[in-house]
């Protein structure tokens, strides 16, 4: 407040923390969104690779139909996992090539490789084994999207907006789903299933996207934070002034970077050796640090065992068991399911992540995955024909509930959207701090493709019927159900609430015993700021303006 004038409060802020009006600008908005187009990875591969694979021609260039129904459900399976395959290493390495050659070159060469690996698929020549090999290669270079996308756009992002900038990678990866679903869509309906090769058409999309972002990178700038970890503090603050359209020595711009480079000093002073060892000690041996890691890697394992995941990716499929009948019906249905689930993705980073807060946006989208999934598992418990027996007709009298059903697959796109889909990514990107945030995350997300490599790898077998190995569709959605009940749970008792804070700031969340830091840790660091806040205004003799304990200004207010 200044001269009893009160601010306008932004509605999409958790809190208002009166940055300068330039800070929200173009120039942000354009790195942002060209780092969140990395996200369309994921959601473009999940979205044509069904599609793709049940297009006769493709079938019938890998000899499909001379398998046994149990080898072609693994066959199925291995070629929509194997990109998860080559994801767990890609991620695995993202660390190293992030943080050796940067936030912008680590991009480029994500993007050749992904080119290459598609190129590999696209051009199998009949080739099972060459069919995975691309998608292997491919992998490598989108398992590394989710590492350097988030990490870039939090590290760029004002701290009361982060959440909406690092949702919107969220948000590209079901543009990427919406765009995949009506790609392979259209190709069905305008070039039909006979025509030679018809699924290259819609493969494509794939190097479009990979070659629109590697252009997109030399309009953009380093991370200012990446630069002070390498120690170029004078490119950093150029860099801030040019990412926040603020001169150089402009009182934020100067605060900013002063907090960022006394964090990172503060973190080689405790630091427990520069090698590799060293990091990792710091990541388990540290207690504030273990339990981020503990947050990172249970929400990953939470969240692809939740199933959503796999009815994003085996969609076409699911609606037919439901009671969608036709190629050219089920993948319109789909492609209405990516929009629905895009469309919530905009309304969890506009209006929920932060303005009510990552913790309750995340246990909403929960409930309603949960109630979506229990729905459809009963359905399908009540009804144990579907899936199991190709020859069973649905009778009139279940068409009510299994519209029902269908309709919850788009309530659980919508609840995946608003909760673990999102927060999958921003917490992990916003926890760490910078010395180990690249390597943290990375370890993080090789869990995220390992266990998506898992679920996508075993949900074909397990919708099958028990006599061929699997626990049938109604077995499949229980299973979900109950984790989906067990991640709402775990989120209730042990993550906090990480809106509205800046990345620096970000260790006071961790200063209570580990188990009440879920319960009790946003409330806690939210009195050290008071405490701090009205310790320094004492200090400085009833100043108008206060930093915090690190340099950086949390409030401009009247005193």
């Amino acid at each position: 407040m200044a001269g009893g004038v009160k601010k306008p409060v932004n509605i999409f802020k958790l809190k208002n923390l009166n940055e300068p009006k330039g800070v929200f600008n173009w120039r942000l908005w354009f790195a942002v969104c060209s780092f969140g187009l990395l996200g369309a990875a994921r959601g473009v591969d999940e979205g044509l690779i069904n599609g793709a694979f049940n297009s006769k021609t493709f079938q019938a260039s890998i000899n499909y139909a001379s398998y046994s129904e149990t080898e072609q459900a693994n066959i199925k399976a291995n070629v929509s996992a194997m990109v998860q395959v080559g994801s767990i290493a890609g991620a695995l390495i993202a660390f190293l090539v992030c943080d050796r050659i940067g936030r912008i070159w680590a991009t480029r060469q994500l993007c050749l490789l992904w080119i290459l690996g598609i190129a590999i698929f696209m051009g199998h020549g009949n080739s099972l084994g060459a069919v995975y090999a691309g998608r292997f290669v491919a992998g490598l270079g989108v398992g590394q999207t989710p590492v350097v996308g988030p990490v870039y756009i939090a590290e760029i992002a004002p701290a009361s907006i982060r959440g909406l900038c690092t949702c919107i990678f969220t948000g590209c990866v079901y543009l990427g789903i919406v765009l995949a679903y009506f790609t392979n869509y259209g190709a069905q309906v305008n070039i039909g299933d006979h025509t030679p090769n018809r699924w290259l058409v819609p493969t494509s999309l794939h190097i479009i996207f990979a070659g629109l972002i590697f252009f997109l990178t030399f309009l953009q700038s380093e991370s200012p934070r990446y630069l002070i970890k390498k120690g170029k503090y004078e490119e950093a603050l150029k860099t801030m002034s040019r990412i926040r359209q603020l001169p150089p020595d402009h009182e934020y711009v100067v605060s900013e970077i002063t907090a960022i480079r006394a964090a990172h000093e503060e973190e080689m002073e405790a630091t427990m050796g520069s090698s590799w060892t060293g990091v990792l000690k710091e990541m388990f041996l540290i207690p504030n640090n273990a339990y981020r890691l503990y947050l990172a890697l249970s929400v990953q394992i939470l969240s692809q065992w939740s199933g959503a995941g796999s009815i994003t990716l085996y969609a076409p499929d699911l609606f037919a068991i439901l009671g969608i009948k036709g190629t050219n019906e089920s993948l319109l249905v789909s492609g209405v399911f990516g929009i629905v689930k895009l469309v919530a993705a905009l309304g969890c980073a506009l209006f929920l992540v932060d303005v009510i807060g990552r913790k309750r946006a995340l246990l909403l989208g929960i409930t309603l995955q949960a109630i979506a999934v229990i729905y459809i598992a009963g359905f399908l418990t009540a009804v144990p024909e579907l899936g199991v027996d190709d020859d069973y007709v649905l009778p009139s009298s279940e068409a009510s509930a299994s519209r029902g059903a269908i309709a919850m697959i788009y309530i659980s796109g919508v609840g995946w959207a608003l909760g673990w889909n999102s927060m999958q990514y921003l917490l992990t990107a916003e926890l760490f701090p910078l010395r180990i945030r690249a390597v943290a995350t990375s370890l993080a997300m090789t869990l995220h493709f390992a266990n998506q490599y898992g679920n996508s790898r075993a949900v074909p077998v397990l919708l099958l019927a028990t006599k061929l190995g699997g626990i049938t569709p109604g077995g499949t959605f229980w299973f979900f159900s109950a984790v989906t009940i067990l991640g709402g749970l775990w989120v209730w008792f042990f993550v906090p609430e990480t809106g509205g804070r800046s990345l620096e700031s970000m260790n006071r969340l961790f200063e209570l015993p580990w188990y009440k830091i879920g319960r009790y840790g946003n409330d806690d660091a939210d009195r050290i700021d008071v405490a701090i806040d009205e310790k320094q205004v004492d200090m400085l003799g009833g100043a108008a303006e206060h930093v915090d304990v690190v340099g950086e200004k949390r409030t401009s207010r009247e005193v």
